[in-house]
């Protein structure tokens, strides 16, 4: 006879279930892209089971009869130790059991039973049997609603004395539904705690070996490509047009450009390769990130050095030279460091915990960074609002109002980042989440953008430069465009480096009468 349950006793289960797939996913460790390969990896205790968890990718749907969403085994092997077979000997369907559980992330609920002493259980005990009607010694699965053969469970048993025993080589699963899947090998024998497998699991999307939540990255970096080349090719024939006039700041303008284009390029030659083979290149991954680490770090010294007024309100950053270049330093191997966890040699989809480490230093030095950029903009802009420099006080005006866009943006994006991960944390929203890695380039491009537009080269670029003593203390900039225009007999509006002719005699004059 069955009984109806409450609504808490229904939400206290339901908390239960979500706690133990938790606890399964908190034993995800890190593995090499869509290819997942196993050395002699060792069971570990969770609960009343021993588990290796294998992996964690979203999969689509296949669209057709030609291209599969699959997972396949080759060459699983489980294995004991001699003294584990020589005091336990397995007979089969007698014990020395290994399952093997795959289940899409909406049914996680139908993996372990109810709880019993106040923990919920992934295998059946004696008790459980009793309550549930499970076998004991086996994982618990409940069919799912929409399909009795899912979850997926695989039984592996050792025989005799036998030290090992395998999966039929390339058994395949296929994948008929999108989801977030999870693969787990498990045995609830404690006899077997001991026990290792070797092999390697294959997952495939329709499309290729890249795993789902990464597939749409490879567009965006290809879109991403595209813009750069357009604004590289812009920048580059006002570079070239204007040679003659191009500043400090222009050229390393022009380096962000040229690093950018090749970040994003490289990152699709990255994705497109472990589409097609299911393993990430770790030499392109390595030399992508260090590019894009490189980027960064050069973006942020450049705009710490612009807001300082560097070349337009002195000449040298003086003493903080040192500052600036220790900052810059320790923001790229902290970046460094951070690409590198989050991308090379593990893509798996839950994985990661441990890169929290990594991330602390960069959000602290980011948030350094900002405020040190923006104390220095307000001492740059009372610098030239006091020296009446109009042209360059509007320059650094837009420029700090972009900042501040950038960063308030930003920091609003962080929170939605920060709730979307709260609000999902078995990844079941996994086909939306590139977008959390995409905005981040996109308002990079964005503020790139805007400087190239507010320093592009020109005819007129020296009017950003620092002018030394020539009048700039006293002198509204706005007359300097008119000086070139100023016949030679003027003294008044003159610019001594306007005349490339003359003799000492003319010069002399001139100097007097600015000084009258």
């Amino acid at each position: 006879m069955g009984f109806a349950s409450s609504p808490s006793d229904q939400c206290g289960a339901a908390i239960l279930k979500s706690t133990l797939f938790l606890i399964l996913i908190s034993a995800v460790g890190l593995a090499e892209a869509s290819i997942h390969i196993y050395n002699r990896d060792p069971f570990r205790e969770v609960g009343s089971a021993y588990l290796v968890s294998v992996g964690s990718e979203g999969i689509s749907a296949s669209v057709d009869s030609k291209d599969h969403s699959f997972i396949r085994f080759e060459n699983i092997t489980f294995w004991r130790s001699k003294e584990d077979a020589d005091h336990h000997p397995s007979l089969a369907y007698n014990g020395g059991l290994v399952q093997v559980i795959i289940f899409e992330a909406s049914n996680r609920d139908n993996i372990g039973g109810s709880a019993y002493g106040g923990q919920r259980s992934i295998c059946c005990t004696p008790d459980l049997a009793k309550l549930e009607g499970c076998k004991q010694g086996e994982v618990i699965r409940t069919p799912s609603v929409t399909d009795k053969n899912w979850p997926v469970v695989i039984n592996i048993y050792f025989k005799g004395k036998s030290l090992s025993t395998h999966i039929k080589n390339n058994k395949q699963v296929n994948i008929k539904s999108t989801g977030m899947y999870n693969l787990f090998f498990i045995t609830c024998d404690q006899k077997l705690k001991d026990m290792r497998v070797t092999g390697r699991t294959v997952w495939k999307n329709p499309t290729g070996y890249l795993p789902g939540r990464m597939s749409p990255l490879m567009k965006f970096y290809v879109f991403m490509s595209i813009m750069y080349a357009v604004l590289c090719a812009v920048w580059v024939f006002q570079y070239i047009r204007y040679w003659d006039d191009v500043l400090l700041l222009q050229h390393c303008v022009t380096s962000i450009i040229a690093l950018g284009l090749l970040e994003m390029t490289f990152w699709y030659f990255d994705y497109a390769y472990f589409n097609s083979t299911g393993v990430r290149p770790v030499g392109i991954t390595t030399w992508v990130v260090t590019i894009g680490a490189v980027r960064r770090t050069v973006s942020r010294v450049l705009i710490l050095c612009v807001s300082m007024g560097y070349g337009v309100v002195r000449p040298t950053l003086g003493g903080l030279t040192t500052k600036v270049l220790l900052v810059g330093v320790t923001y790229f191997l902290a970046t460094e460091m951070l690409s590198v966890a989050e991308n090379v040699g593990s893509i798996n989809d839950v994985a990661g915990r441990a890169r929290v480490f990594f991330v602390v230093p960069v959000a602290f030095l980011d948030a350094f960074l900002i405020v040190w950029i923006f104390t220095s903009l307000a001492s740059t802009l009372e610098q030239l609002q006091a020296k009446r420099s109009s042209i360059k006080l509007d320059i650094y005006r837009k420029f700090s109002n972009a900042l501040a866009i950038a960063v308030i943006t930003s920091v609003v994006w962080t929170g939605y980042e920060i709730y979307f991960k709260a609000t999902d944390p078995f990844n079941e929203r996994w086909q939306s989440a590139w977008i959390i890695t995409s905005f981040w380039d996109i308002l990079a491009f964005a503020l790139l953008c805007v400087i190239c537009y507010l320093w592009a080269p020109s005819q007129s670029s020296q009017r950003y430069a620092y002018m030394d003593n020539k009048g700039e203390d006293t002198d509204d900039e706005e007359s300097e465009s008119l000086c070139r225009e100023t016949p030679k007999g003027s003294i008044g509006l003159v610019k001594l480096d306007d005349r490339k002719d003359g003799d000492t005699s003319d010069q002399e004059e001139t100097e007097e009468g600015k000084r009258e």
